[in-house]
């Protein structure tokens, strides 16, 4: 077999402490980003783009940042769709009120801007956790959507309250608006995913990671040994909203255009963001990924199959999907709590022993 560690040797320090200590899993990553920038541009369509791999990218950077906080340091969260709703009129406003930004600048503001409403609502977490920090952060969730649907400065003061993303340029490009073509959007998510991916597998690599995951494993525990909670929790805080805002943003204006925040940021956005991580897996970066594949991809083939081929009503099919989804939920929580990132690494594991028995 090719998955071996066997000749694989290692001479320093940081060769044995890199990503990917096997040659193969490097091979394969570098793989995948050729793919990634090389081919799938030049193959890409319409459908493919708005049905698949955008929201793939845009859903695996909110699942990512809620895996920091909920995954790494433990910190229950129901207020993802409320931070991404703060990251897309950060947005709006930044488009509108400063027409000569760029979008790269407009997208890390929009995450900036969510970090410091982040680090607001994250202030309950050291006082409080578990139960009492979700129902906490599930305000936060209902008060965002709220102050957005009522105060119509967030809107321009449109007598309709929906905001729509104006056409902007990259490089002469157009990035937003109804002029920008799928690869031009699919690259532009893409960069943001791979230098935040980097960015995050990073951090929970290094010591923010471990305070991180001390305070996650007993905080009581951690304290003593020297980590500070205050740092740890509102770190966690910040970088997971700086995420989460930057996948709303992109949500608004690179995939919808335009958007309503009670329908597209509501809390039924916070729950799919959370079953993408308890399906992927918690405290995992391929964990994110994984879950947020499996929650795009799975409504579009059930969609297909229910609709198209069993020849199904569309309503009907739609409520089907929910009673899917929620049977997996529950029955990676009972048999495999660890998700999908946990199966894949059962699964290298014993490809590094084969034939031997584990």
């Amino acid at each position: 077999m090719f998955y071996r560690e066997a000749g694989d040797f290692k001479t320093t320090y940081a060769e044995d402490n890199q990503t990917f200590p096997i040659a193969f899993d490097r091979y394969r990553y570098y793989a995948v980003l050729l793919i990634g920038v090389g081919v799938v541009p030049f193959v890409i369509n319409d459908y493919w783009a708005s049905a698949i791999l955008i929201p793939f990218l845009i859903y695996a950077i909110a699942a990512m940042g809620l895996n920091i906080l909920t995954g790494y340091c433990g910190q229950v969260s129901l207020g993802t769709g409320g931070f991404m709703a703060v990251g897309a009129y950060t947005s709006y406003k930044l488009m509108t009120a400063f027409p000569w930004l760029d979008m790269i600048s407009i997208t890390l503001l929009s995450g900036f801007m969510t970090a410091m409403v982040g680090l607001a609502f994250g202030l309950p977490s050291l006082r409080i956790k578990g139960f009492y920090l979700a129902v906490a952060t599930l305000a936060a969730q209902f008060f965002l959507i709220w102050m957005f649907n009522k105060v119509p400065w967030f809107f321009n003061y449109s007598a309709s309250g929906q905001i729509s993303a104006p056409e902007r340029s990259l490089f002469g490009i157009a990035v937003t608006g109804p002029n920008a073509e799928a690869w031009v959007k699919y690259l532009f998510c893409f960069g943001f995913v791979f230098v935040l991916a980097w960015i995050a597998r990073n951090l929970t690599r290094g010591s923010i990671g471990r305070q991180w995951m001390a305070i996650r494993d007993m905080d009581i525990a951690a304290e003593i040994i020297g980590v500070n909670p205050l740092k740890a929790k509102l770190t966690a805080f910040a970088v997971s909203s700086f995420y989460v805002g930057i996948a709303g943003a992109l949500l608004f204006t690179v995939y919808l255009g335009a958007v309503e925040v009670g329908s597209a940021y509501g809390i039924v956005k916070s729950f799919l963001v959370l079953f993408m991580i308890i399906i992927g897996g918690l405290g995992s970066i391929f964990g994110s990924f994984a879950g947020a594949a499996f929650m795009v991809l799975l409504p579009v083939l059930l969609r297909n199959i229910l609709t198209g081929v069993m020849g199904w009503d569309t309503a009907l099919a739609t409520h089907f999907e929910f009673v899917i989804v929620g049977a997996l939920i529950m029955f990676f929580l009972i048999v495999e709590p660890h998700g999908l990132a946990r199966l894949w690494a059962l699964l290298k594991d014993k490809l590094r022993l084969w034939p031997f028995p584990h």
